[in-house]
């Protein structure tokens, strides 16, 4: 178990995609999806991944979880080395840790109804018998905002929100201490958004679960998160809770990502900080700093040295050296 309240140790995380020609793969290019990351997600905590689309957090999640395996890199979930645990023992864990999908109706199978679906993880780790398993499937509907009574239909017959809820009953099926929430209300209306993270925070509380939450909306993670981290281009930027990177962001990708959020008030003054280029290609990202190509505060030495992620100020880390130039 870790002794220092990390539930979640990702250390050197990289996860390289083969592309292009070479036999097995052998001598082609490949797309750098997840390249040479490291974070850590406390007990109980929900920590948010941001970033444009394309920028690796998906990867992350799934490399976490090895539903995708890692090209590289550590990855301990209460102290256990996930990448050295076989078949057996990857079994046996997986019962602590799920995920919830971004889209609720291509993660549930059509052709199963709401009450299968869910029993399913059950009877898959051979967890009570049929009754047991019954009862367990209509307080897990009740405790996310459904009743028994919908286990007998399709998921078809649902709206969004509702399946995204069966997706959610799926996910705590196995009482997880960690889940991966990957987009888990982009595909769903603003007003439903708001009933699942409300949801979610409230299964939190009661359960004390771990969340690692991957989204592109800002205001939704400045909502749930406890710490966020900032992605570009396979590589973490900034990192820090989430009043520090709302209030007190330092690094310019992230600057430039809170100045994009939509204000309601047409009186507010706008303070955009439009980013220039387009979005260069993780197959063969720029020398140095991958964001100095897009970045209005660039130096030429950004292009000689990439940035570590260092900490500038307690639990606030940044990897830029003009803004912490002081580090190398």
């Amino acid at each position: 178990m870790s002794a220092n309240g990390d539930l979640i140790e990702v250390r050197n995380l990289k996860k390289y995609f083969p592309v292009g020609g070479g036999v097995f793969g052998v001598g082609s290019e490949a797309v750098k999806a997840v390249d040479d990351i490291s974070f850590t997600i406390r007990r109980g905590e929900t920590f948010g991944l941001v970033g444009e689309s394309g920028c690796g957090k998906s990867t992350t999640g799934r490399c976490i979880l090895r539903l995708i395996e890692p090209t590289s890199g550590e990855v301990r979930f209460d102290g256990q080395d996930l990448l050295g645990l076989g078949s057996v023992g990857l079994r046996r864990t997986r019962r602590d840790m799920q995920i919830i999908f971004q889209d609720p109706y291509s993660s549930l199978n059509p052709r199963m109804m709401v009450g299968q679906i869910i029993e399913e993880p059950l009877i898959i780790h051979g967890i009570g018998n049929r009754r047991d398993r019954q009862d367990r499937v209509a307080d897990l509907l009740r405790m996310v905002g459904l009743e028994p009574e919908h286990s007998g239909r399709y998921p078809h017959e649902f709206s969004g929100g509702q399946r995204q809820r069966i997706g959610i009953a799926r996910a705590l099926a196995l009482s997880p201490k960690f889940i991966v929430c990957d987009e888990p209300v982009s595909a769903l209306d603003v007003s439903v958004q708001a009933q699942v993270v409300n949801l979610l925070q409230d299964l939190q509380e009661q359960l004390g679960l771990t969340y690692l939450f991957i989204s592109h909306g800002l205001s939704v993670v400045e909502h749930i998160s406890t710490r966020v981290g900032i992605m570009y281009l396979g590589k973490l930027v900034e990192v820090a809770s989430s009043r520090e990177i709302f209030h007190n962001p330092l690094h310019p990708y992230t600057r430039a990502l809170l100045s994009a959020i939509p204000i309601p008030d047409p009186d507010i003054p706008r303070h955009r900080l439009p980013l220039t280029g387009d979005i260069p290609t993780a197959i063969d990202p720029p020398s140095g700093c991958r964001f100095r190509t897009r970045c209005p505060i660039a130096e030429p030495r950004c292009a000689d040295e990439e940035p570590r992620l260092v900490e500038v100020s307690s639990d606030h880390f940044v990897a830029c050296m003009v803004v912490a130039p002081g580090e190398k």
